[in-house]
């Protein structure tokens, strides 16, 4: 019955999916259940070869965004957070902000450019698609609809794209609020870190990193657009205040989603009249002499380099013995 049903969630996935038969072979950290996303759509774009205008953490304010690249500053506060809630709490996990920032990126671009309050909550529900088939996994109401506002199907829901069968397990606290809430990017951050630390164990070590991957989307694509990710945010990182980030494409209007955003017209410029002929000649005025001094320009600081762990990414479209589909 475990294999029907992990076969049946991921029979209809995107391109790049691991095959069911695969699949229902993989050991999982704890009961059989759905990925943490429901095996969702997710952002396919891959890093920015280059790093042009790239500032560093500290110089947020100046710093121009780089589309796909930079982290706004309550956002990259919330990875930060949960970064160091697990080196306390799971010390032998070796979670790095820069896997949150990752997953991030992929699941909702780093909370729809960092469109959140000033407590962390999106500033409007970040929500994939009905999991009803068809294009996507069937995944049946677990909530009432409480989280994702649909009593029938369930939906991926916040900046890290929990079901709410999967927030019900791993949800938590990461703001101290007293709620759970995975519209809250320091809840959702800080419950995404639970679930890798626990999916994968060691986070430094190649394998244990991949099933704890896997465990967000059980797409072998879905592990390699995380991974060159996470390198490119090992290898450095600018930080920009919310709402700058400029994100591309909102995760509530992903592929497929009911909620997309429809475009805004351009309005029209009406022409401007022609000038009317001057009936005198007109006396050139003398120059004012300027006061302005040039304003010099500033350079970005470099970027600082940080230790960069050689990261192998997956070629073969076979997964390695071991790998957990998910829990909760």
């Amino acid at each position: 019955m475990a294999a029907a049903a992990m076969a049946a969630l991921t029979a209809s996935q995107a391109p790049g999916v691991i095959p069911a038969r695969a699949e229902a072979s993989v050991a999982q950290p704890a009961e059989h259940g759905p990925s943490v996303s429901g095996d969702a759509p997710y952002r396919t774009e891959l890093p920015p070869l280059t790093r042009r205008h790239e500032g560093h953490e500290g110089h947020a304010g100046g710093a121009p965004a780089v589309a796909g690249g930079a982290v706004p500053a309550t956002v990259f506060a919330a990875y930060r957070r949960a970064e160091a809630e697990l080196a306390r709490t799971a010390p032998g996990c070796g979670l790095r902000w820069q896997l949150l920032a990752a997953i991030g990126q992929v699941e909702s671009g780093q909370a729809d450019g960092g469109r959140v309050s000033a407590d962390g909550t999106t500033v409007t529900p970040i929500l994939g698609p009905r999991l009803d088939g068809g294009a996507f996994a069937v995944v049946p109401d677990t909530d009432g609809g409480a989280y994702d506002g649909d009593a029938v199907y369930d939906r991926a829901v916040g900046p890290m794209q929990f079901i709410p069968s999967t927030w019900a397990r791993w949800g938590a606290d990461g703001n101290g609020d007293g709620r759970a809430d995975p519209g809250n990017v320091f809840d959702a951050a800080l419950a995404a870190g639970r679930y890798l630390c626990a999916a994968g164990g060691d986070l430094s070590a190649p394998t244990g990193l991949d099933r704890a991957i896997l465990g967000y989307n059980h797409s072998r694509a879905y592990l390699r657009t995380v991974k060159a990710w996470y390198a490119y945010f090992l290898e450095g990182h600018t930080v920009v205040p919310d709402g700058s980030a400029g994100s591309s494409v909102r995760a509530s209007a992903r592929p497929g989603s009911s909620h997309a955003a429809k475009p805004t017209p351009t309005p029209k410029t009406p022409p401007k009249p022609s000038p009317r002929p001057r009936t005198t000649p007109s006396v050139p005025a003398s120059p004012r002499p300027s006061n302005s001094l040039p304003t010099a320009g500033t350079s970005p600081e470099p970027l600082t380099p940080m230790p960069t762990p050689s990261i192998a990414l997956p070629t073969d479209d076979v997964l390695p013995s071991g790998l957990p589909l998910t829990s909760g």
